[in-house]
Parts: C-alpha cells; sequence; structure tokens
C-alpha cells in the first residue's frame, strides 16, 4: 500500500494568467509540479488533483453575497485543468465547492468520482505522507494542508509549486508560516529525493 501521496490544488485555467480569477505568476507552477507528477508517476504513487466545481449561482461570488468574481464554474471552460498540466490518466480527479452555498477551499471537502471524501480514499490506500502543491497558497492549499494535518497525515507544503495572491500584503509568507507552525513540512525538487528516502512503496 502506498505511503505517499501527491495532491494538486486547483490548477485551473481560471486561476491562471488570463483567467477569470488569476493567481499572479500561477501558471509558474505547471513546469515544477509535472516534474512532481513523473517523480510520483515512476515511484506508482497515488496522485490526486482537486478542481473548484461551482454552480452558476452562489454564496461564493460577489453577486450571491461572497468575496470572489465568477470562476470554475461546472463544465465551462475556465474551470478545466491548464492544459499544460500533465496529469496521468490514473490520476484521481476530486471535486470540490458544488453546491451554493459550499466555499470548497479545502481539497479535504472534495470528493471523487465515487463520491468518496479524499480522507477516506487517502486511508483506504494507506497514506500516511502528504505532499502538496498548487493554487493558491494562502487559500486553498492553505486549507488542504491544515485539513490534512488535522487528519493526522504527515504534511508536506512543495515551496516552489505554489503561488499565491497577497490580496492584502504578505498574505503569502503568513500564510507559508502558519503552515510551517501547525506542524507541515516543507520540500523542493531539490530535496524530494532525499525526504522520499524509505516513504517509497
Amino acid at each position: 500500500m502506498a505511503q505517499s501521496a501527491l495532491l494538486l490544488v486547483d490548477v485551473q485555467i481560471d486561476f491562471c494568467p488570463g483567467g477569470a480569477l488569476a493567481v499572479p505568476d500561477g501558471d509558474a507552477v505547471i513546469p515544477a509540479l509535472n516534474d512532481y507528477i513523473a517523480r510520483f508517476a515512476s515511484w506508482n504513487l497515488p496522485i490526486l488533483a482537486s478542481r473548484d466545481w461551482h454552480p452558476t449561482e452562489t454564496s461564493h461570488f460577489k453577486a450571491g453575497g461572497g468575496p470572489w468574481p465568477v470562476h470554475c464554474v461546472q463544465d465551462t471552460p475556465g474551470a478545466a485543468f491548464h492544459p499544460d498540466l500533465a496529469l496521468p490518466d490514473h490520476a484521481t480527479i476530486v471535486t470540490k465547492g458544488t453546491s451554493p452555498t459550499d466555499d470548497g477551499y479545502s481539497a479535504f471537502e472534495a470528493t471523487d468520482e465515487e463520491g468518496r471524501a479524499v480522507g477516506e480514499r487517502l486511508r483506504q490506500v494507506g497514506v500516511r505522507t502528504l505532499y502538496v502543491g498548487g493554487l493558491a497558497t494562502e487559500y486553498c492549499v492553505r486549507a488542504s494542508v491544515l485539513d490534512a494535518l488535522a487528519q493526522g497525515l504527515d504534511t508536506v507544503l512543495l515551496l516552489d509549486a505554489v503561488r499565491g495572491i497577497d490580496v492584502r500584503q504578505n498574505d503569502v509568507a503568513r500564510a507559508i508560516d502558519e503552515m510551517i507552525r501547525a506542524r507541515a513540512r516543507t520540500a523542493t525538487l531539490a530535496t524530494i529525493g532525499q525526504d522520499m528516502d524509505g516513504a517509497r512503496p
């Protein structure tokens, strides 16, 4: 059974430059994530990719009283994964933010195609360590990392594979500090090999 897994958070067109809620330089995570994907695939470890999948009308959007412009609406081009993201066919797609009252920040609010929660799916395949990258650092990545830690997973933030918005100055730095203080570890492509020693099947 797998001891480690890779979670890609919301690498969708609407969150990348030119999208409806673009993270500055958001597509810069893709080359690093593709490298992580290749490594985890070569190690036969699970790869999960979360996506926002909002209805047209939701309290998450400004028109419904929320903070955000319309983005990642179900079955629209902006909700698709970025075309340069090299998701393998065996990756598990998990979907969140699907109801009119669901913000869906954390990937742990998502379910897979069979309706299983992310935490349940990871436990079923024996995952103990979760490596997390994607968008945006201080929102969905932060929420996912904190929820992973709350579920007892050894959680590793991939520093070279996240980007944030910084709506307020230093939001990203504060979020990274919060994750580390909550006992998340950090890694990069340069350190992932030694970090994974003993964690491969």
